[in-house]
């Protein structure tokens, strides 16, 4: 059966733009620059501009763009690299990859976003890096981790992949935008993102020429001019047409942003007092972008209510029912179950409400009164 309300809507976010989207193609197709060229660096830095960071680096997915990154930074075998335990799997999988160590850490209870005070506990002598992670389109708390990577001598890479065109404004004044707070960040351009490309995509943002440059000669194979390769590296070009398809997505991506943070209100208004709903709070100063709605439910009522509002023809999903110290590929780290007892806790407690910017208030309420009613019986 089609849902009555469908979790995302992909085609309705294309839709405005459609003519525009098959001009560029044909552009490209014209041309015959599939792979670089100015659709590429035209992407680049009118990404980076937007995010508020000096250089931009297009890459062919996000997971990549944390690998490419991590390396750039310096990272790599006998390193810790400390993120969340409450991110996709991807977070810590990159930092594998990169040949690190990932030290998992708990999250906050309110916004669900790494927990500073943790992050401190777990700084080792290995430690060389931290991954904040701007969990559904929200900023972690980003001034009390710089604060911690200034006092120990740590990089900050910021995992952006939800988090495009967010901002947190500090008790000072200053604001922050995600891909501009730390030393480098990775943006994720599947498909289901507030920015997505018509398959998979990434990129790289940082004010530092030095690490642009490495992720560059890190996307194509360690080639520093032709066929003269410095170091191992990767095919990580993101191709011509989803870089001028995305230039065209990018010049709408803060209205939908406004349009994401407007359903959300409609949600918080009308779920703020229902019984047995939590909500995931706004950080003080925080502009969200709402890549993912997030209500909490008692864990034993949790499928039970997901079941009913789909018999309602009400999609919903699950943003992570494991947390990732508990996955069997890091077992061997030994964070066992009560190691983050926030992020589990909150990983069987979780549920994702529809959430695109094409979501009508009728549609919120349509979603609201399922979940009244499955919480009810």
């Amino acid at each position: 059966m089609t849902a009555a309300v469908p979790f995302v809507d992909l085609a309705a976010s294309v839709r405005d733009d459609r003519d525009a989207y098959l001009a560029a193609i044909a552009t490209i197709i014209d041309g015959g620059a599939f792979v670089g060229g100015a659709a590429v660096t035209d992407f680049e830095a009118d990404f980076a501009r937007h995010a508020g960071a000096r250089h931009g680096v297009a890459v062919s997915d996000g997971t990549l763009a944390l690998v490419l990154a991590l390396r750039a930074l310096g990272v790599g075998p006998g390193d810790e690299v400390i993120t969340a335990a409450n991110s996709f799997y991807a977070t810590a999988e990159a930092i594998a990859l990169a040949g690190a160590t990932p030290v998992l850490a708990d999250v906050l209870a309110d916004t669900l976003t790494i927990d500073p005070a943790d992050i401190a506990r777990r700084i080792g002598p290995r430690t060389k890096c931290v991954v904040p992670v701007h969990l559904f389109g929200q900023l972690a708390e980003v001034g009390a981790v710089l604060e911690l990577a200034q006092a120990h001598g740590l990089t900050v890479l910021e995992d952006s992949a939800q988090a495009h065109g967010a901002t947190r404004t500090a008790p000072n004044g200053e604001v922050w935008r995600a891909g501009s707070i730390g030393h480098a960040a990775a943006f994720s351009f599947y498909p289901t993102k507030n920015l997505g490309a018509f398959g998979e995509g990434g990129a790289i943002t940082t004010g530092d020429a030095e690490v642009a440059e490495r992720a560059r000669v890190l996307r194509d194979h360690g080639q520093v001019s032709r066929h003269l390769h410095r170091e191992i590296g990767y095919n990580a070009r993101l191709n011509a047409i989803s870089c001028a398809c995305l230039s065209i997505s990018l010049r709408r991506l803060d209205a939908r942003n406004a349009a994401r943070r407007a359903v959300a209100a409609a949600y918080r208004e009308r779920l703020r007092d229902l019984p047995g709903v939590r909500l995931v709070a706004e950080a003080p100063g925080a502009t969200p972008v709402y890549h993912l709605m997030i209500v909490q439910v008692e864990a034993a009522r949790r499928d039970e209510v997901r079941n009913r509002m789909g018999a309602d023809g009400v999609a919903t999903a699950i943003h992570y029912p494991r947390p990732i110290h508990l996955q069997p590929a890091f077992a061997h780290l030994g964070q066992g179950p009560g190691s983050c007892p926030i992020a589990e806790r909150a990983a069987e407690e979780m549920i994702s409400l529809p959430m695109f910017p094409e979501l009508t208030v009728d549609a919120v309420e349509r979603v609201v009164a399922s979940l009244r009613r499955a919480l009810a019986r």
